[in-house]
């Protein structure tokens, strides 16, 4: 090869982040969501009632206990999950029904409660996908079997880990790529600011694209698991052993059998526990002599694996608890994969984990954006761009903005859908879509400059009215949620007009690059160049 081998890292580097960048956008920005998806959820069910304080678990498993035997007796399995710091006010109840025909799992059926009366909020919570729905994007691709979209999100992260490390090959000078922004400057600038957004973040990137891949090794490479644990009860104890995981029997319809007291099994889990709070109370086979009771307690480590106490549900002995030690190897896998998902964080912690995502969107923003900035330099005055960079303009406004112009038409078709419609939450998603396609239409249709100052001041807009929308159709205007103290209605708006203001100052600075040079400047400049190489001859 002629070239050297970093030139060769750098046509590594840029073809492999074009290919797939409009995906990688797409992945980073909605996983960056779901370090907030709780909170994303609690906003998008204004009815819930806020929660002054949390309430113990002694006092809401009652209750979810006589909800479960009204409305689901002979079912699979009973879940109850209680609210914690992080998620204050989500008490709801669920149930899986025993599989039927081939089917591995049953039906799922999930109700929200009122924490105080134990009573349904059917009718009056609207139902949405919420947060957690945004999050799934990120490796579910939404519309596209699981399997298939797993599988491209697995090249995608690929692709972006190659990008990554070809890009540390190719700009040799991290550290002063991290303290150089030359504004004003054209390509240069561009090239500076995605050096500083993928410099300034550097460790995270690494981090979420390789515990990304490690999600999902053995989808993406199952052969040495399946030569040497065949599918069936050795491949579950391969899990269990490996993660340290309790493992759980399968369950079986066993004979009926009185359940034990869950106060009794309360008391027997706060002495072993300690009184930790608890997340989630799983009941596996109610009623039936084989019964198991496994309390989840909230995850504080970094270990994905949630510590688990398990008990008899018949005679309230204790069986188990978890995780155990695991293998190295398991242990390794859980803590990459907790780092993932940032369930341990605290606040502050979480934060810095958005930012940090929010600065591998920009990345890769950039990154399209200079790819077409100079091809289209190099293009003649009234030349027309070939249909290739035609193209990748369409795909970089229609993605860039559209996208965020989608997640907004999210958050409005939340507001503005009838309470009762049926099928609610499918179709805020398809809203979302829906609205996303048509910003690839209107970036065809209009001219470039145009598109993207018109798009940019729709999305400043559709960020910036959203409490305006959430005060006119529901009781948690911004004024009013500061009053209540209710700081997740108000994150929460302060945060969409915090994405008005940025798309804002985008068209401000689009408009700015725009404005045709001042002719007496440029005269004046010619004329004393002119004058100077008159005077040295």
């Amino acid at each position: 090869m002629r070239a050297s081998f970093r030139q060769s890292m750098a046509l590594v580097h840029t073809w492999g982040g074009l290919l797939v960048g409009w995906l990688l956008y797409f992945i980073f920005l909605t996983g960056t969501i779901g370090y907030v998806h709780h909170e994303i959820d609690r906003w998008m069910k204004p009815e819930q009632p806020m929660a002054s304080s949390t309430p113990t678990a002694s006092t809401l498993l009652p209750k979810a206990l006589d909800r479960l035997a009204r409305e689901a007796g002979a079912v699979q399995n009973w879940y109850i999950f209680l609210p914690t710091a992080s998620r204050s006010g989500e008490f709801s109840v669920g149930w899986r029904v025993w599989p039927t025909g081939d089917r591995r799992l049953g039906k799922f059926t999930r109700q929200s409660l009122d924490p105080s009366t134990g009573e349904a909020f059917s009718g009056t919570i609207r139902e949405t996908g919420g947060g957690h729905t945004l999050y799934a994007m990120h490796y579910r691709l939404h519309y596209m079997p699981y399997d298939w979209a797993i599988r491209i999100v697995g090249i995608c992260t690929m692709f972006m880990l190659v990008a990554i490390i070809s890009g540390v090959i190719v700009h040799r000078r991290l550290f002063r790529d991290f303290f150089t922004f030359r504004p004003g400057k054209g390509h240069r600038s561009w090239l500076d600011g995605h050096n500083l957004l993928g410099v300034s973040a550097l460790p995270f990137h690494l981090m979420i694209t390789w515990s990304g891949l490690i999600f999902f090794m053995f989808t993406y490479n199952p052969f040495a698991v399946d030569a040497l644990f065949p599918k069936g009860e050795t491949r579950d104890r391969f899990y269990a052993e490996t993660s340290g995981q309790v493992k759980i029997s399968p369950g079986v319809k066993a004979p009926t059998a009185e359940m034990v007291s869950l106060e009794i099994v309360l008391t027997s889990f706060e002495e072993r526990w300690g009184g930790g709070e608890i997340a989630l109370v799983r009941i596996e086979s109610p009623g039936r002599a084989n019964s198991q009771i496994h309390f989840y307690a909230r995850q504080s480590g970094i270990r994905r694996v949630a510590t688990t106490l398990s008990f008899d549900g018949v005679t309230g002995d204790f069986l188990s608890a978890g995780p155990t030690a695991g293998t190295a190897a398991g242990r390794f896998e859980q803590v990459m994969l907790g780092l993932h998902e940032g369930l341990f964080a605290g606040p502050f912690l979480r934060f810095l984990y958005v930012l940090a995502g929010l600065s591998g969107t920009a990345m890769i923003a950039t990154g399209l954006l200079l790819w077409s900035k100079k091809r289209n330099a190099k293009l003649a005055e009234n030349e027309p761009a070939r249909f290739g960079r035609a193209a990748v303009d369409v795909l970089n406004l229609g993605t860039i903005i559209g996208l965020p112009v989608g997640v907004a038409a999210y958050f409005w078709a939340n507001r503005l859908l009838p309470i009762g419609m049926g099928n609610r939450a499918a179709w805020e998603v398809h809203v979302m879509f829906l609205t996303w396609g048509l910003t690839y239409i209107y970036a065809i249709w209009r001219p470039r400059d145009r598109a993207w100052i018109e798009l940019c001041g729709f999305a400043a807009a559709a960020y910036g009215l959203l409490p305006v929308l959430s005060a006119l159709t529901t009781d948690r205007g911004l004024i009013g949620s500061i009053l209540d103290k209710d700081w997740i209605f108000v994150g929460f708006d302060l945060s969409t007009l915090a994405a008005a203001l940025f798309f804002g100052l985008v068209v401000c600075v689009i408009r700015r690059g725009r404005k045709p040079p001042d002719v007496r400047r440029v005269t004046d400049a010619s004329t004393a160049s002119r004058n100077k190489a008159v005077s040295r001859r």
